[in-house]
C-alpha cells in the first residue's frame, strides 16, 4: 500500500547544487498529488560581456551600477527593463551576471507561467551568502492571470520583508506589462477645476510596473547604430576591416528583409554572413 501510494506522490527534490552554476532555471515537475519546483544548473550560459552591447551606453551604465550596488551589499533597485524588441534588455541582465558572477552573484530564470512560486524561491535562497537575481523574461500579461498578482507581492506588498540578497530584473515590450485599451480612458474624469483622475483601472494596470524602482527605456536604433552593431559582432567572428566595409551594404538589405534595425538582426546578418565568408 505504501509503494503505491509513494508512486502518486511527486518525488522527492534534492537540494540545488549551487556550486554547479551561475545561472539556474526554475523547473516544475507534475504530479497526482500536486507539482514540485527545484532550480536546475544551467550548464552553458550565455557569454554575452557588458562590452558586446553597443549604443545603449545610459542604460548600461545603470543596470551596471544598480547590480554593483547589489553585490556590494548596498541599497539597490528591481529593474524592469522595456522598449524596442531586439534591443539588448534580456542580452544586458545576462552581461550583468558574466559581469558580478565572480563577486557571488547568481541568476534564476522564472517562466512567466511559474510566477506564483516567487514565495517558495524567495525562502529558498534566502539563507544563502551569494545575490540572486530573479530574471523573468518578456514579461506581460493579460486580464486575470494569476502571475500578475503574485508578482506585486513578490516585489511590494507582502507581509514578509523583501530579502537583501534577491532582486527582480524583468524585461517587457510593455512599459506597464498588461494591455492598454481605448476603454481605459472612458474611467478618467475630470473635475471643474480641471483635476484630471484615473480610474481604478488605469491604477491598477500601472500599479505593477510602480513597484520596479528602476525603469530603462530602450529605442529602435539608428542605421549607423545598428552598422556599428554589425561591424562589432563581424569582428568578433574573425573579419577583416576590408570584409566588414563590403558587408555594409549586404546588412542593410537583411535589415530591410526584416523590418527591424536590432541588435538582434544585427548579430543574425553577422553570423551568416561571417559564416559563408570563404
Amino acid at each position: 500500500m505504501l509503494a503505491r501510494v509513494e508512486a502518486l506522490l511527486p518525488p522527492a527534490v534534492a537540494a540545488p547544487h549551487w556550486d554547479a552554476a551561475t545561472a539556474f532555471r526554475w523547473r516544475k515537475r507534475h504530479g497526482v498529488a500536486g507539482s514540485t519546483g527545484w532550480l536546475q544548473p544551467v550548464a552553458h550560459a550565455s557569454r554575452i560581456a557588458l562590452d558586446d552591447l553597443h549604443n545603449v551606453g545610459s542604460q548600461k551604465a545603470q543596470i551596471e551600477q544598480n547590480t554593483l550596488q547589489f553585490v556590494t551589499g548596498r541599497p539597490a533597485n528591481n529593474v524592469l527593463l522595456t522598449g524596442a524588441r531586439g534591443t539588448g534588455k534580456s542580452s544586458l541582465i545576462k552581461a550583468c551576471l558574466n559581469r558580478f558572477a565572480a563577486q557571488g552573484l547568481r541568476l534564476i530564470e522564472v517562466d512567466k507561467a511559474d510566477l506564483a512560486d516567487l514565495p517558495d524561491i524567495i525562502d529558498l535562497v534566502a539563507g544563502r551568502p551569494e545575490k540572486f537575481v530573479v530574471f523573468c523574461d518578456d514579461l506581460s500579461f493579460e486580464e486575470g492571470e494569476s502571475g500578475y498578482k503574485a508578482l506585486k507581492v513578490a516585489l511590494d506588498g507582502s507581509i514578509t520583508a523583501q530579502s537583501d540578497n534577491v532582486l527582480i530584473y524583468a524585461t517587457s515590450n510593455r512599459r506597464h506589462l498588461m494591455p492598454e485599451r481605448m476603454s481605459d480612458n472612458a474611467s478618467y474624469r475630470h473635475d471643474e477645476d480641471g483635476d484630471l483622475h484615473p480610474g481604478e483601472t488605469v491604477e491598477e494596470k500601472i500599479s505593477l510596473s510602480e513597484r520596479f524602482g528602476l525603469w530603462l527605456s530602450f529605442y529602435p536604433f539608428k542605421q549607423d547604430d545598428y552598422l556599428d552593431i554589425v561591424a562589432h559582432w563581424l569582428a568578433s567572428f574573425g573579419c577583416t576591416p576590408e570584409q566588414i566595409t563590403d558587408a555594409r551594404g549586404d546588412a542593410l538589405r537583411w535589415a530591410l528583409q526584416r523590418g527591424s534595425r536590432s541588435g538582434r538582426v544585427a548579430w543574425q546578418f553577422a553570423r551568416d554572413y561571417a559564416g559563408k565568408l570563404p
